[in-house]
């Protein structure tokens, strides 16, 4: 079976968590609570004045399950790992990204993962508070360093990874240290795969989300395949697929499409319809610059993206995520509507395409403001 080209250029190392690489840190981080910010929801021409306040409370609170770590992005594109001159330090991980995205549109977010008790744990947990993330959920391990990933960036801003993580602290999240409370009183709750890996994180991810499944919360998952980190393909296949039927929002890329299908191809509908399920309420397909497709069980379609100059495409879907799940914690309706989904989208393709524009994934994500004049002037 061909496997996808962007899985095939990734590669891993793996590292001892034990290795005083660190000096450790005596600062904890505070506890944050959600924060109150202002509210935008696109329709139709209502971005031109979408400056209502509003309250960002828990009832629109998405909260996000996984991995945070560090990304280390070569100061210099197109070049090998070992050939880089320097390394930008950027905060990241999936489901921390879109946690961070959505507090930058304005809405309320929370994160739950685990790091070292070490200064980059304490670092990123500072990180989302800074951007107004509850970190409440967020737990320290002593015995074990936080995830490290030296991206190589090549000319067209595409990326190939190298990841330190044998265990890294993000593998070792245990059910017992979930805040189930947090996880009830979610609107979405949000995750990915990598935390399906291994155990104990895997036990930890399946409980929560049975519990956010109980509580009434609505599922969003985005798959975020990492091939190396899977001990082969089949296992990866398998274990993305064992939790698909659970969500009721999935996104997925064309890349991904193909790898669940075994190399089917990613453009044809009657492919893609194949991964919706009967439960599935909305699933997205990035598409990269040219936006998305998406599909619902009454209509589907494609919206365009915007066009920019690509400097590192790191986080761009989660930037996407974080655009739609922004819209959607505050108005589900939009399902029953195609053209305010079709806003909706546009909004989310807008924060992709700002991401990639500078280095690094949190650094870059982009804030309401900045997303609302790309939509009024689009960025060329």
């Amino acid at each position: 079976m061909a496997l996808p080209s962007a899985a095939l250029s990734f590669c891993c190392v793996s590292f001892n968590p034990q290795a005083s690489l660190f000096r450790q840190c005596s600062i904890k981080p505070s506890r944050l609570s959600s924060p109150s910010l202002p509210r935008f929801r696109i329709q139709g021409k209502a971005v031109e004045s979408g400056n209502a306040p509003f309250e960002a409370d828990d009832s629109s609170l998405v909260v996000c399950f996984g991995e945070m770590l560090i990304d280390f992005v070569p100061t210099t594109s197109g070049l090998a790992l070992a050939e880089a001159p320097a390394f930008k330090k950027a905060p990241g991980g999936a489901p921390a990204n879109v946690a961070v995205g959505i507090a930058r549109l304005g809405g309320a977010s929370a994160f739950i993962g685990k790091v070292g008790e070490d200064e980059f744990g304490y670092m990123l947990a500072n990180i989302l508070k800074e951007n107004n993330v509850n970190n409440e959920g967020m737990r320290f391990d002593p015995g074990a360093r936080t995830a490290l990933a030296f991206v190589t960036l090549r000319k067209d801003g595409e990326r190939e990874f190298m990841f330190y993580r044998n265990p890294s602290a993000d593998m070792l999240l245990q059910e017992a240290e979930l805040d189930f409370e947090l996880i009830k009183k979610a609107k979405i709750f949000h995750y990915g795969s990598i935390s399906l890996i291994t155990e104990p994180c895997k036990s930890a991810h399946i409980a929560a989300v049975k519990a956010a499944k109980e509580a009434g919360v609505i599922l969003s998952y985005d798959p975020n395949l990492r091939l190396p980190l899977w001990p082969s393909a089949d296992s990866a296949r398998e274990g993305i697929l064992s939790i698909w039927d659970a969500a009721d929002i999935i996104k997925i890329s064309e890349e991904e499409i193909s790898f669940l299908t075994q190399g089917e191809d990613p453009y044809d509908d009657n492919v893609v319809r194949k991964l919706y399920h009967e439960n599935l309420k909305l699933l997205l397909v990035t598409e990269g610059p040219e936006g998305c497709r998406y599909y619902t069980k009454e209509f589907s379609g494609r919206v365009k993206g915007l066009k920019v100059e690509a400097v590192d495409t790191t986080g761009a879907g989660d930037a996407f995520v974080a655009g739609i799940l922004s819209q959607f914690a505050l108005d589900t309706s939009l399902l029953q509507n195609e053209d305010r989904l079709r806003d909706a989208l546009r909004f989310a393709n807008a924060c992709g395409a700002l991401t990639v524009m500078e280095r690094g994934a949190i650094p870059a994500l982009p804030t309401r403001e900045t997303v609302l004049n790309a939509l009024l002037k689009p960025v060329t």
